[in-house]
């Protein structure tokens, strides 16, 4: 969230880069800039950084509608039964940054009896004489009926602790016993729920050994040491506290604004190895991690598909992380090396939402990041062995403009064409934003082949109005989910201060929908680390199992392709994080498959 004000300059620079790049025409210069049919070469006067963007300032007429006509998605949550706000208590009128970060949600099955449930941290707010203590607000747990209808169970179920004011949600197994645990991250502290496999959970940090009493953001769960079971690194922000509360002047000096995280000093994240026993301890020093961060987002991933878990790091108006594993738990950061630290000028990002997915079809896993306004956001090419070339502004990302506050974000296949698409939900963070609305449009960007060069664009894809995608919001986490069990994944939004949405795909289902769930036996239960291939008639398709991703928020484990219907599926080739191979050759399209770890 890189929170920047108004200057001369930057209008300058704005009005000089759209006259160049609309070419002084008073037509839409979305339209100038989305024109990627020709293309044929890297768009290198099309670049981002800092104010060098085109400012657009009516984000409803953009896009188009043309592209993706196929794809239908549409809220249910009225008849959903969830009915949750995450609150920040921005009402006690503190204007703190701890209110700009908001909560996410996650989309797992914490029963075990086939359906996915969804969880939401809960928040905040003040309390004393001055509104100067820090507490929390409970989460919401709601089960799955079976039919995408829920109920709240965080109270039967002991989840409804309000100890800690609460922003990220993340799932794993860490004591390999077949359910499903999860971390909460939030100011000054985390929280572990451990599930007791009866339907209740006892939060257990303390004596587990999660020390963390920085303020965190974010967490990924991985097998950083090989050992088969899961270890949790967890980013934390900045040193704000009211201690260190200064005032910064809104539009006028009489109107407070929150202040940007330039402001404040970095926090260092830590990461905690498992002892095998259900207990952690630090391991920050042995892994060498980078004190510099103010990290939001977080993903750990086999990036270098070298057979260990790597991680990377969203930060704030500092340079993103790259932790390279040597196999040991061991990283060197590798950020700047592999060139996604920084953006195409050079420039650092407020960077939040981030995932991982294989745009362009080569086998090879690419790197998304949501960025604040006037930062475009960032696609960053994989061209072996976790070396990558920054592409927005040859794939038409750019072209978005500086429009967007971008946080939860996530790959999926929405039209059937058998490449990843990129969902996002943004929404602004401070009081008084520039363009005067702190809500805004969730985007999705459809993935097309240029057949003339051969070169991936991304194109926005325009919604009606009156539905959930075409209206504005204050959008922070997103995860999908089959909520229905129909074969395609759903989608659930947490935004801030607003109810949270749960958002159908209605889509009409033309082609083959494949789910794929791993169940580890010498490696850790949840595979996360490992590296799966459908092989078909139409090309390899990749997916990798992830801890973290988006922001705040945790989706659905299982793997996901939507493909042609006249595809031939052959097999699935599934690489596990300690180096074995299994391959499946049966693969259902009509219900979801789980593999569980050969003896071999």
């Amino acid at each position: 969230m890189t929170f920047k004000t108004n200057s001369i300059l930057f209008t300058a620079l704005s009005l000089i880069s759209l006259a160049i790049l609309s070419g002084c025409s008073e037509d839409d210069p979305f339209e100038q800039l989305t024109n990627l049919g020709e293309i044929d070469q890297p768009v290198a006067e099309v670049n981002q950084g800092s104010g060098i963007l085109p400012e657009l300032s009516h984000d409803e007429n953009l896009g188009s509608e043309q592209v993706g006509e196929n794809i239908r998605l549409d809220e249910i949550t009225p008849d959903s039964g969830v009915d949750f706000t995450y609150r920040n208590d921005f009402e006690a009128g503190n204007n703190s940054i701890l209110e700009s970060l908001g909560g996410g949600v996650a989309v797992f099955d914490f029963d075990q009896n086939g359906t996915l449930d969804i969880f939401f941290p809960g928040g905040g707010r003040y309390e004393g004489k001055e509104n100067d203590k820090i507490t929390g607000l409970p989460g919401a747990l709601y089960t799955n009926r079976g039919d995408a209808t829920f109920e709240n169970v965080a109270s039967v179920s002991y989840t409804d602790n309000q100890t800690l004011y609460t922003h990220g949600c993340q799932v794993g197994d860490f004591d390999n016993d077949g359910f499903p645990d999860f971390v909460l991250t939030g100011w000054n502290g985390l929280l572990l729920f451990h599930n007791q496999g009866d339907g209740t959970f006892l939060e257990i940090h303390e004596p587990a050994g999660l020390d963390n009493t920085l303020w965190s953001s974010s967490g990924a769960w991985g097998d950083y040491n090989g050992d088969g079971f899961l270890d949790l690194y967890v980013c934390n922000y900045v040193n704000w506290s009211f201690d260190n509360h200064p005032y910064c002047d809104g539009p006028t000096p009489s109107q407070r604004e929150i202040c940007p995280p330039k402001e404040f000093e970095p926090l260092p994240d830590n990461i905690y190895y498992s002892n095998g026993d259900g207990t952690f301890f630090n391991a920050r020093e042995f892994a060498q991690l980078n004190n510099l961060g103010k990290g939001l987002g977080v993903m750990s991933a086999d990036y270098d598909l070298d057979g260990d878990i790597d991680i990377y790091v969203a930060n704030d108006t500092v340079a993103n992380f790259l932790y390279i594993n040597d196999g040991t738990g061991q990283f060197e950061e590798r950020g700047t090396l592999h060139s996604v630290a920084f953006d195409g000028l050079g420039n650092s990002n407020g960077s939040m939402g981030i995932d991982v997915g294989d745009y362009n079809l080569d086998g090879k896993p690419d790197i998304w990041v949501a960025n604040y306004e006037q930062e475009a956001f960032a696609l960053y090419r994989n061209d072996g062995q976790a070396m990558f070339t920054y592409v927005s502004d040859r794939t038409g990302v750019t072209s978005l403009g500086g429009l967007f506050v971008g946080f939860g974000s996530l790959y999926y296949d929405f039209d059937y064409d058998g490449d990843e698409d990129i969902l996002i939900t943004n929404g602004h963070v401070i009081n008084y934003p520039r363009s005067g609305n702190q809500f805004q449009l969730p985007v999705l960007l459809v993935n097309e082949q240029n057949d003339s060069n051969n070169y991936r664009k991304m194109i926005r894809k325009k919604f009606d109005d009156d539905g959930y995608m075409g209206t504005q919001h204050m959008g922070r986490g997103l995860a999908l989910g089959d909520l229905d069990d129909d074969g395609d994944a759903d989608f659930v939004f947490s935004n801030n201060v607003e109810p949270a949405a749960i958002v159908e795909n209605t889509t009409e289902q033309t082609g083959l929908n494949v789910r794929v769930k791993l169940i580890g036996r010498t490696t850790n239960r949840d595979a996360v680390g490992s590296i799966l291939t459908l092989k078909t008639s139409a090309g390899d398709f990749i997916r990798l199992t992830r801890g973290g991703a988006s922001y705040l928020s945790q989706s659905d484990p299982r793997m996901y392709w939507s493909l042609p219907a006249d595809t031939t599926i052959n097999s699935l080739v599934i690489q596990w994080p300690d180096g074995q191979t299994q391959e499946i050759e049966d693969i259902p399209t009509t219900h979801a498959l789980t593999v569980i770890q050969s003896n071999n």
